[in-house]
Protein backbone atom coordinates (compact mmCIF):
# COMPACT_ATOMS: atom_id res chain seq x y z
CA UNK A 1 0.00 0.00 0.00
CA UNK A 2 1.63 3.27 -0.58
CA UNK A 3 1.41 6.22 1.91
CA UNK A 4 -1.17 8.34 1.76
CA UNK A 5 -0.70 12.39 1.74
CA UNK A 6 0.70 12.65 5.54
CA UNK A 7 -1.22 16.03 7.24
CA UNK A 8 1.47 17.64 9.64
CA UNK A 9 -1.05 20.02 11.52
CA UNK A 10 -3.22 17.00 12.24
CA UNK A 11 -3.47 13.93 15.12
CA UNK A 12 -4.14 10.41 14.81
CA UNK A 13 -5.94 9.05 11.87
CA UNK A 14 -6.99 12.72 10.53
CA UNK A 15 -3.02 13.07 9.79
CA UNK A 16 -4.21 10.19 6.64
CA UNK A 17 -7.55 10.31 6.10
CA UNK A 18 -10.71 12.99 6.07
CA UNK A 19 -12.87 13.18 9.12
CA UNK A 20 -15.09 10.88 7.84
CA UNK A 21 -12.66 8.32 6.45
CA UNK A 22 -11.31 8.10 10.09
CA UNK A 23 -14.38 7.82 11.76
CA UNK A 24 -15.49 4.74 9.43
CA UNK A 25 -12.02 3.14 9.71
CA UNK A 26 -12.75 3.58 13.44
CA UNK A 27 -15.77 2.34 13.49
CA UNK A 28 -14.20 -0.72 10.88
CA UNK A 29 -11.10 -1.30 13.14
CA UNK A 30 -13.29 -1.74 16.18
CA UNK A 31 -15.80 -4.49 14.24
CA UNK A 32 -14.94 -5.62 11.30
CA UNK A 33 -17.54 -6.59 8.12
CA UNK A 34 -20.14 -4.24 8.13
CA UNK A 35 -22.61 -3.33 5.87
CA UNK A 36 -23.06 0.27 4.91
CA UNK A 37 -26.05 1.21 6.93
CA UNK A 38 -24.00 -0.61 10.11
CA UNK A 39 -21.83 2.00 9.32
CA UNK A 40 -23.96 4.92 9.04
CA UNK A 41 -26.00 3.22 12.31
CA UNK A 42 -22.84 3.59 14.16
CA UNK A 43 -21.89 7.66 12.96
CA UNK A 44 -25.21 8.46 14.16
CA UNK A 45 -24.32 9.57 17.68
CA UNK A 46 -21.40 11.81 16.09
CA UNK A 47 -23.66 13.66 13.08
CA UNK A 48 -26.84 12.32 10.99
CA UNK A 49 -24.79 11.04 7.52
CA UNK A 50 -26.39 10.74 4.93
CA UNK A 51 -26.38 6.90 3.60
CA UNK A 52 -25.28 7.90 0.17
CA UNK A 53 -22.28 9.81 1.59
CA UNK A 54 -21.42 7.14 3.80
CA UNK A 55 -21.29 4.97 0.67
CA UNK A 56 -19.10 7.16 -0.96
CA UNK A 57 -16.71 7.55 1.24
CA UNK A 58 -16.40 3.85 1.90
CA UNK A 59 -16.12 3.25 -1.54
CA UNK A 60 -13.58 5.35 -2.22
CA UNK A 61 -11.76 3.50 1.00
CA UNK A 62 -11.69 0.63 -1.20
CA UNK A 63 -10.53 1.91 -4.57
CA UNK A 64 -7.38 3.69 -1.93
CA UNK A 65 -6.94 -0.54 -1.08
CA UNK A 66 -8.09 0.77 2.66
CA UNK A 67 -11.20 -1.86 2.47
CA UNK A 68 -11.89 -4.84 1.15
CA UNK A 69 -15.84 -5.25 -0.12
CA UNK A 70 -17.28 -8.53 -0.25
CA UNK A 71 -21.12 -9.33 -1.15
CA UNK A 72 -23.12 -12.06 1.56
CA UNK A 73 -26.11 -12.17 -0.14
CA UNK A 74 -27.89 -9.05 -1.02
CA UNK A 75 -25.75 -7.07 1.19
CA UNK A 76 -21.82 -5.99 0.86
CA UNK A 77 -19.66 -6.25 3.87
CA UNK A 78 -16.81 -3.40 4.41
CA UNK A 79 -13.57 -4.72 6.25
CA UNK A 80 -10.15 -3.29 6.63
CA UNK A 81 -7.28 -4.39 4.46
CA UNK A 82 -5.16 -3.93 7.40
CA UNK A 83 -5.31 -4.07 11.39
CA UNK A 84 -4.63 -0.37 12.50
CA UNK A 85 -1.59 -1.64 13.67
CA UNK A 86 -0.36 -2.93 10.82
CA UNK A 87 -1.44 0.38 8.77
CA UNK A 88 -0.09 2.77 11.32
CA UNK A 89 3.05 0.40 10.79
CA UNK A 90 3.01 0.89 6.87
CA UNK A 91 2.56 4.35 6.64
CA UNK A 92 5.37 5.49 9.66
CA UNK A 93 7.88 2.96 7.53
CA UNK A 94 6.86 5.09 4.29
CA UNK A 95 6.61 8.23 5.60
CA UNK A 96 10.08 8.02 7.44
CA UNK A 97 11.90 6.61 4.25
CA UNK A 98 10.70 9.40 2.19
CA UNK A 99 11.95 11.79 4.89
CA UNK A 100 15.53 10.14 5.16
CA UNK A 101 15.33 9.93 1.07
CA UNK A 102 14.86 13.86 1.29
CA UNK A 103 16.58 15.06 4.10
CA UNK A 104 19.53 12.18 4.88
CA UNK A 105 20.85 12.70 8.08
CA UNK A 106 19.24 15.69 9.02
CA UNK A 107 15.63 13.58 9.37
CA UNK A 108 17.98 11.41 11.23
CA UNK A 109 19.29 13.48 13.56
CA UNK A 110 16.02 15.35 14.10
CA UNK A 111 14.32 11.73 14.65
CA UNK A 112 17.00 10.97 17.52
CA UNK A 113 16.76 14.17 19.09
CA UNK A 114 13.08 13.52 19.52
CA UNK A 115 13.67 10.56 21.89
CA UNK A 116 15.20 12.82 24.31
CA UNK A 117 11.62 11.93 25.66
CA UNK A 118 11.34 8.37 24.76
CA UNK A 119 10.66 5.53 26.99
CA UNK A 120 14.03 4.01 28.54
CA UNK A 121 12.67 0.66 26.76
CA UNK A 122 12.19 2.17 23.41
CA UNK A 123 16.23 3.27 23.33
CA UNK A 124 16.99 -0.44 23.99
CA UNK A 125 15.10 -2.02 21.44
CA UNK A 126 17.20 0.82 19.18
CA UNK A 127 20.66 0.22 20.26
CA UNK A 128 19.70 -3.61 19.69
CA UNK A 129 18.08 -2.79 16.26
CA UNK A 130 21.70 -0.78 15.35
CA UNK A 131 23.75 -3.41 17.42
CA UNK A 132 21.74 -6.30 14.56
CA UNK A 133 21.86 -4.03 11.77
CA UNK A 134 26.29 -3.43 12.18
CA UNK A 135 26.28 -7.22 12.25
CA UNK A 136 24.23 -8.06 9.40
CA UNK A 137 26.58 -5.16 6.81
Amino acid sequence: MKRLNFKAGETGLNRFFGPLEAKIMDILWSTSDRSIKEVQTALEGDRDFNFNTVMTVMNRLVEKGILSKSIRGRTSLYRPVLSREEFMDEQSKELSHELVDEFGPLAVNHMIDALEMADPVLIERLEQKIKQWKKDM
